[in-house]
């Protein structure tokens, strides 16, 4: 499924690869699959995805994450609403039909 893209070049997100663990933390609550592992160290893989919902950095507990919420999430649903694209907002596995849960 593609996923939707925010602005590209326009995302907070900061990634410190050195306070990373590799626990994958974030891999598992980040609806928009912007992380990826590789040999045990997480990466960014798809940045301009990213919609600044927060999920990764409220649940990293090395505090390898940073970003401001931005209106991404937000964004995603009132585009879904619209017609235009459909929200992606849950975690876990890759169905985005339920979007009356709570964003991110």
């Amino acid at each position: 499924m593609e996923r939707m893209k925010y602005l590209k070049n326009v995302v907070t997100l900061s990634f410190h690869p050195e306070k990373c663990k590799g626990c994958g933390m974030c891999l598992a609550v980040c609806p928009q699959s912007v992380f990826t592992r590789t040999n045990g160290k997480v990466e960014i893989a798809d940045r301009d995805a990213c919609i600044e919902c927060g999920a990764c950095r409220r649940n990293c507990p090395h505090e390898a994450l940073s970003l401001r919420s931005g209106v991404g999430c937000a964004s995603a649903v009132i585009n879904q609403m619209l017609g235009r694209k459909r929200a992606c907002c849950v975690v876990g596995e890759e169905d985005c039909s339920d979007t009356s849960s709570q964003c991110c």
